[in-house]
Order: C-alpha cells, then structure tokens, then sequence
C-alpha cells in the first residue's frame, strides 16, 4: 500500500509537468502526507484546454457512503480490481486524476533475530532522476452534513516492480510524463481501456529507495530530516542525522 508520501517540488515544477493553466497555489514543503490530510491532485479543466491543480482530501469517499469516516479506510485501490469495486469503479471509469509527489515511504518488515516483533524500517522512495513521481488516482465529489463540498481521492497501488519487491509487496501506480493525458481521458470506454493499460509496476529504473528514520512513523513529524538517508541494520533499524527543526505545514 501507499500510506505516505512527500511533495517537496515547486509550483514551478508542476506547472510545466503538467500543462497547468490554473492560479498558482502556494504549495508548502510537505515530508510525511498522511491519510484524510489534503493533497494537491491535476485533473482536466471543465472550461478549456489544459489541466488544472486542486486540493483532495487523501481518503475517497464514495457518494452511496453513510459516514465520510469511511475514506480513512479507502486511501489505495488495488489496479487488479479497481474497475470493479462497489467503491471505485464509477470514479475509474470518469474521475480519474494525477497526484504528483516527490517520494513517498514503505515499511519493511524486520528481518533479524527479533523476527516479526522487531521495528519494521522505513524507506524514502523517490524518483532515481529527482523529479517527480506522478501517481494513477481516483477522485469523488459528495454534499458533506454541514452542505459544504467535500472532494475526496485515492491513490492507485500495484504488484511491486522487482526492485521494491524486497521493501514491500506493493507499490503505487505511478504514470509516465507521455500517458498523463491517457490517464485524464474519461471521454469513452476506448479512453477507459486506454487507461487500464497503464495499471502496470513502473520499471525497476523510474525509482530509488533508501532507508530513513523511523520519525516519519509519527504523522506530527513533517520536517526535512524524515528524508535523510541512514544505513539499516538487520532488525530494522538505523542511525540517523539529527532532525531538523519541525516544519508543521500543510499548505498555505
């Protein structure tokens, strides 16, 4: 799964990955994105040529739902059965989005003497050319009880490409600059297959992977250091720089 992740790109560097045409959004360094927080998707402009950056709260919510608690649960949808699902297949089949992030963390299980019990070790997982990683999402729109709109999303998770299969059994769909547009096509059902053709493990080159502190287990920690590098051990653990001063913003 992906229950994580960190965007600390620019705007700048967004609006020319993603043919933006929208106001400029002050986006804030973000290390350590958590579920029901809200992160900046890309999806098509309603009124001409282009895409435009937005706000969804990570955690979809599907219209038929009695309580909006229940996108904590519905933060990934697996690509094996997301045209399927009760929960996702209308929002695949029109409400498909790009989420752009700088990296984002899994957890390996331990692997020492300590077994199953010991600390599982976070990884960064980032882009190997430092750009960004662009993930395959879903998003919804519902009248919460209060009437105000609430726009909901969920990230897009597949089988592991053979280089993260040893840090964890999934990773998130993550599209390639030359099929954002076949992603955002909800035109037709030629669109629709289009877009299942890329629910596919990125190659194993696209990534990089290395261990970081076990600080980013706490959603509180929002600050640089969660990304420094540090040598695992084989219980999973591993020495880390000092952190630095703690950030604390979502955006701005």
């Amino acid at each position: 799964m992906c229950g994580r992740f960190g965007m600390l790109h620019t705007w700048t560097d967004m609006f020319e990955s993603y043919r933006l045409i929208s106001t400029p959004l002050n986006v804030a360094p973000r290390f350590n994105i958590a579920p029901t927080q809200p992160v900046l998707a890309v999806i098509p402009s309603q009124v001409r040529k282009g895409n435009v950056a937005t706000h969804f709260q990570w955690g979809l919510v599907p219209p038929w739902a009695k309580e909006v608690a229940i996108g904590s649960k519905m933060i990934n949808a697996r690509a094996e059965t997301v045209a399927e699902k009760p929960a996702f297949r209308q929002a695949f089949r029109r409400r498909r989005c790009l989420i752009p992030a700088s990296g984002f963390y899994e957890w390996q299980k331990p692997t020492g003497e300590k077994g199953p019990n010991g600390p599982k070790q976070p990884f960064w997982i980032s882009a190997a050319d430092g750009g960004l990683l662009t993930f395959a999402g879903l998003w919804e729109s519902l009248m919460s009880a209060d009437g105000s709109e609430l726009e909901t999303c969920t990230i897009i998770t597949t089988t592991a490409n053979d280089a993260l299969a040893p840090i964890h059994a999934r990773m998130p769909v993550i599209v390639a600059p030359a099929d954002f547009q076949t992603w955002l096509d909800v035109s037709d059902e030629t669109a629709t297959a289009a877009a299942s053709a890329l629910l596919r493990p990125a190659a194993d080159s696209v990534t990089t992977a290395r261990p970081v502190s076990t600080r980013v287990n706490s959603v509180r920690n929002d600050d640089a250091s969660l990304i420094e590098p540090g040598e695992a051990s084989s219980e999973g653990g591993a020495t880390f720089a000092a952190p630095a001063k703690n950030q604390g913003d979502l955006f701005s």
